[in-house]
Parts: structure tokens; C-alpha cells; sequence
């Protein structure tokens, strides 16, 4: 093989790379967009609660997360796919529509799915940050993937702590 044609062949297994990279991180962008939004959402409905209270904490931390997200694209120089991210927010407003057992408003069951949605979001973001510290740690200064996992395992334990007692209320 002429050395022409291995670096063309570098050049296009770099490129794939990269491609592969961008389409991973944007599709985690939109579900952090959507959990951001959901977070936000579940933290109205249950305001003055101490549901209402974690679930705010939660989402100064999942915005914070997302923030993080952001920085890394741009360090590693991934465009942010806006289609994607508006996506995400209006599948989390369509997501409203669902039925939990009344026509309009917040049912007992609202936190229950809310939860368990975020759940989702939360253990989604916690692979990502495993599998990106264990392949791009020396591409990202600054960028701690270590303390993010720990972050979102904290994350998990607490939501399922919370979800357990929504379940006992709103299953009873």
C-alpha cells in the first residue's frame, strides 16, 4: 500500500470516527434537553413539596450536566445539531398528552412516570460519561469523567429513593 493511499485511508477512518462521535453526543444533547425540560416541568407541578424541592436540586444539576455536554462539543469541535435538540423539546411537550387516569391536569401518577422517565435520562448520561472518559480521556482537558459518573450514580440512588415512595402513593 503507497503512502498515499494509508493516509487516505487514515484521513477516512477519522472522518467515520468523527461522524460517529458527533451523531453520539448530539442524540445525548437532545435527551438532555428533553430531561432538562421534564425536570423542570415535574418541579412546577410539585412545588412547596419536598418531592418539588429535590426535584429542583435535580435540575440545577441536570442543566449543569447538559452545560458540561455543550462544552465538551465545542472543545472537540462537534456542531450541535439544532433539529435534533428541538426534537427533543417537542417530544417532551407532546409527551404531556398522555392519559394518567384523569382528562386534564396531574394526576398520582404523573411523578411516577416523570420519574421514571428521568431515571431513564439519568442512567442514559451515566453510560455516556463511562464510555467517554474511557475513550476520549486525553482529547478533553478540564472535563472530569470520573466525577461526572460518580455525579450521576448519586443521581440514580436518590431518584430511585424518591420514586419508591411516589410509587407507594400514587400505586396505592
Amino acid at each position: 500500500m503507497s503512502v498515499a493511499t494509508e493516509n487516505s485511508a487514515d484521513a477516512n477512518a477519522m472522518r467515520r470516527s468523527t461522524t460517529r462521535l458527533s451523531i453520539y453526543l448530539n442524540d445525548h444533547l437532545a435527551g438532555s434537553t428533553l430531561g432538562v425540560e421534564l425536570v423542570k416541568r415535574a418541579s412546577s407541578e410539585n412545588q412547596g413539596t419536598p418531592l418539588g424541592d429535590y426535584l429542583e436540586a435535580l435540575r440545577r444539576e441536570i442543566e449543569e450536566d447538559r452545560a458540561t455536554l455543550v462544552r465538551l462539543m465545542e472543545e472537540l469541535g462537534v456542531r450541535r445539531k439544532r433539529s435534533k435538540v428541538s426534537a427533543a423539546w417537542i417530544a417532551e411537550k407532546v409527551g404531556r398528552l398522555k392519559l394518567n387516569g384523569q382528562l386534564t391536569g396531574y394526576s398520582p401518577l404523573s411523578p411516577l412516570v416523570e420519574l421514571e422517565s428521568l431515571h431513564l435520562g439519568i442512567n442514559g448520561k451515566l453510560d455516556m460519561w463511562k464510555a467517554l472518559g474511557h475513550s476520549l480521556p486525553q482529547r478533553v482537558e478540564g472535563i472530569d469523567f470520573d466525577q461526572l459518573v460518580r455525579r450521576a450514580k448519586r443521581q440514580a440512588e436518590e431518584l430511585e429513593r424518591h420514586h419508591l415512595e411516589v410509587a407507594a402513593t400514587a400505586l396505592s
